[in-house]
């Protein structure tokens, strides 16, 4: 009789403890695939690196893809929990922390000390696992591969191999898979394929592109407005200027309109490749996402504080390179922080006058925001040099930005910590672009879920695989529309319900938010209410 006791509630063992013959085979070729890159990473010397690079990739998708079927199409279509709290990797366990650390580990590296994986410096040739990636760059840039570049290609392999693991897992879903197939292309597509053309396109001596990923929009692009991402547009000719009015174009024109017509998850659940990660290689962990008011409240105040950082700091780079005398620039710095004041007032104005009753008390903490931002400009106009803004080197400013919110916050914390604080940690806490797209969604978008109250069941399944933290079945019981800035319309709410109570839907603003409070027999006329509706 063994002495070990088992603290489980379950009055059955979850079977999604155990693996079978073919998933162990599965997670043996996925080791073998990362094998050969750690051998690399201890500069083993391989003969052919191509035949090794795709060897150590194809052992990775095809383990993943062996485990996927046969963890998923040995069971019927539908509801799949799979024992979340019963394996260590998906519940805070030994294996979750282990990954965590790391991932994160990975990350550091990654930003801060890339000659550990072999980056060639002054004309070096490259070592280490990223001479591994050699072959590949060149066939796609005509250049040897760099720390990003191995980055991106791991990436983007995470997300396709995941993606189909999730394909599977909610097959039973038309939507999931919809919008799981166009993150998987439009990662590979415009994130990784797409700039190593425009690499390969800046060999010819007319073009001088800058390198990004052309779906990334201003503020999540934060270097959009840089000087020499402005000068490499403006030198490139045709195709130049017109990429520089499309990254214009979608901010102020294209993310607007769809943001009315479908609400954020356009981007954040379709598009972007932050939100791609999260929902493929991030899925096993959307349960571990907090639903407390706390984390609410900080969230609020975090992700709003890095927008106004990242306002502030892009006017200030955009301040920088542009000069007073109006016979050398058509674009003054008086002018552009008058202007800027103007458009920002205008926007708040006319929220406060027209959507003031809605935001209730965040119409307080978005004013504090606006006059953080025109006090800002007012000091920049005083302080402001051509190297100096705020009486801090402009290169200073914009490089503490892209250390600590583009590389910390969003990679190390935001990715590392999938294991430990659930997949949307950057999405939900960091990300400025999920913040302008939350705004607007909250202010005059058509989008919104809705919900029967009639038949929920207080199951908690939507609550729970949340990864934005929404306390789902708090609106379920109460019949009331989920209207939330956070909400990225990923639809895993409405795929886990086994009630049909939630739906994803578009329609016209009237009704859109639905507040059900709870009454008393004599604090309202039924008759009147009734009418009302």
């Amino acid at each position: 009789m063994s002495n070990k006791l088992n603290y489980s509630m379950s009055l059955a063992k979850p079977d999604a403890q155990n693996l079978s013959m073919i998933q162990k085979i599965a997670v043996f070729l996925g080791i073998a695939g990362l094998f050969i890159m750690i051998l690399a990473l201890l500069n083993v010397d391989f003969p052919n690196k191509a035949i090794f690079l795709t060897l150590s990739l194809g052992l990775i998708i095809i383990g993943t893809v062996i485990f996927s079927r046969d963890a998923y199409l040995k069971k019927t279509e539908g509801i799949k929990n799979d024992g979340v709290w019963f394996k260590s990797i998906s519940s805070k366990g030994i294996l979750a922390w282990a990954t965590g650390i790391i991932l994160t580990g990975f990350y550091i590296v990654l930003y801060f000390y890339a000659e550990l994986l072999g980056q060639g410096s002054n004309g070096e040739a490259n070592t280490g696992v990223i001479s591994l990636f050699d072959p590949l760059s060149q066939l796609l840039s005509g250049r040897p591969a760099s720390q990003w570049f191995v980055y991106g290609t791991l990436y983007t392999v995470a997300i396709l191999a995941f993606g189909y693991k999730f394909m599977l897992k909610y097959r039973h879903n038309r939507y999931e898979q919809l919008r799981t197939a166009s993150v998987m292309f439009f990662q590979l597509g415009f994130a990784f394929l797409i700039p190593e053309f425009m690499a390969r396109l800046n060999e010819s001596p007319q073009y001088n592109l800058p390198y990004y990923d052309l779906k990334s929009m201003w503020p999540l692009n934060y270097y959009l407005f840089d000087s020499w991402s402005i000068n490499g547009f403006l030198s490139s000719g045709n195709l130049g200027l017109l990429m520089l009015l499309f990254g214009v174009i979608s901010i102020f024109v294209i993310s607007p309109i769809l943001t009315y017509k479908y609400g954020k998850r356009w981007y954040c659940s379709w598009v972007c490749g932050c939100g791609a990660l999260a929902e493929t290689a991030g899925d096993s962990f959307r349960q571990l996402s907090s639903k407390k008011l706390s984390a609410w409240k900080l969230e609020r105040w975090l992700i709003h504080t890095v927008l106004v950082f990242s306002v502030i700091m892009t006017i200030a780079i955009i301040y920088s390179y542009l000069g007073s005398d109006p016979n050398k620039y058509w674009l003054t710095r008086p002018v552009f922080l008058i202007s800027i004041g103007v458009f920002l007032t205008l926007v708040f104005a006319l929220i406060m006058i027209f959507k003031r009753n809605e935001l209730g008390k965040d119409a307080r903490y978005g004013a504090i925001g606006f006059f953080v931002v025109i006090t800002a400009l007012f000091a920049m106009h005083f302080t402001g040099t051509t190297d100096e803004i705020f009486l801090i080197k402009s290169s200073n400013l914009r490089s503490a930005y892209g250390l600590y919110i583009g590389s910390i916050f969003s990679g190390v914390i935001g990715t590392g910590f999938y294991p430990i604080f659930g997949n949307r940690v950057w999405c939900r806490f960091g990300c400025p672009m999920a913040a302008v797209l939350g705004m607007q969604q909250r202010l005059f978008s058509k989008f919104r879920i809705t919900t029967n109250g009639g038949q929920c069941i207080s199951c908690g399944n939507c609550s729970t695989y949340c990864e934005m933290g929404i306390d789902v079945r708090a609106y379920a019981q109460k019949g009331e529309n989920i209207v939330r800035s956070s909400c990225v319309g990923c639809g895993i709410c409405s795929a886990v319900c086994p009630r049909g109570v939630l739906k994803l839907e578009n329609d016209s603003m009237k009704g859109r938010i639905n507040p059900n409070e709870i009454l008393l027999g004599n604090d309202v006329d039924l008759m009147d209410l009734v009418n009302q509706k």
